[in-house]
């Protein structure tokens, strides 16, 4: 690999640098715990006479959903397959470094997952929102099925995908959170803070990718490019059985939970934003000519992350 990883890591990394972030006066201050706008069911007709404390709660449960998702993707899937990196357990004939810095970023997401349980236990603590639990099972069971499916028998480059996938894809909750003046300072600060990490975590993984495609055999090839159109989708599309639980908690009967779900999450509009959330993941693909193997180009187009 040709690319440095944060040379001043030392120094510049969040968990090297970076304070405790504290909810300190964000309830006084009349914000928000997560944007409006990135809750689609929020919007919905039916749920317009809710009244605002079932509102909150709603709001409060997706922050709890998505924070928490946060700790298990880090500490499940990525940091499994950077200590796979750092312990030279791939077929990559990797330097020093690059091991070294593998565990940097095993550092950093161990990190992520840390703050974002703080602020979650901080948040519910003020908001007195009981945080409803949270099954990580599905999609982990989603992403093993993929690499069961397409890399059958290779289950360490299956994970090592995974982790490519989900380290650089760019959700617009990470892009737009930290900027949103309306959200709790504390939360706008632990976003901004995984942010800062993750701009070096995705140039990391592009250069891992590259090289990683240019060791592979071309029967190989096929089946990790048919693979990766999947992952991403693994990745980016949401679980409602959370939304589900969170409307009946927040006393939305089983018949209207329903119908909102069906209507705010309808299969054009995941994939949309799938499309978009894994666009640089696509060109990544793209560049070293993945999509130029019809299989697996076929492959993203029925999934709706490319054109044909």
């Amino acid at each position: 690999m040709t690319a440095p990883f944060a040379p001043d890591w030392y120094r510049s990394a969040g968990v090297r640098s970076r304070p405790r972030r504290m909810l300190d006066e964000d309830l006084d201050a009349g914000l928000h715990v997560f944007p409006e706008h990135l809750v689609p069911h929020l919007r919905h007709e039916a749920l317009a006479g809710i009244g605002e404390t079932a509102r909150r709660t709603l709001l409060a449960q997706h922050f709890y959903q998505y924070m928490l998702f946060t700790t298990h993707l880090e500490t499940k899937v990525v940091n499994r397959g950077a200590a796979m990196i750092a312990h030279g357990e791939t077929d990559l004939d990797l330097d020093h470094r690059d091991r070294q810095d593998a565990f940097k970023i095993y550092c950093d997401e161990g990190y992520h997952a840390l703050f974002s349980m703080d602020v979650v236990r901080q948040v519910e603590k003020s908001l007195a929102v009981p945080v409803l639990p949270y099954d990580f099972a599905p999609r982990e069971a989603r992403l093993a099925e993929t690499g069961q499916r397409f890399l059958p028998g290779r289950e360490r480059l299956a994970q090592l995908l995974q982790v490519v996938a989900f380290e650089t894809v760019v959700t617009r909750y990470l892009a737009q959170i930290p900027r949103d003046e309306g959200v709790f300072r504390v939360v706008r600060a632990v976003v901004g803070d995984h942010v800062d990490d993750e701009v070096h975590h995705h140039a990391y993984f592009v250069h891992f990718f590259k090289e990683l495609w240019a060791g592979l055999d071309p029967r190989l090839r096929v089946e990790v490019a048919c693979a990766m159109p999947h992952l991403v989708d693994d990745c980016l599309r949401p679980d409602l059985a959370p939304v589900r639980q969170a409307l009946l908690a927040a006393g939305v009967d089983a018949a209207t939970a329903d119908a909102v779900l069906d209507d705010c999450y309808r299969e054009e509009s995941l994939a949309a934003a799938v499309r978009d959330g894994g666009r640089h993941t696509l060109r990544l693909c793209e560049s070293v000519g993945a999509f130029d193997i019809p299989e697996a180009r076929e492959q993203a187009y029925l999934l709706g992350l490319l054109d044909r």
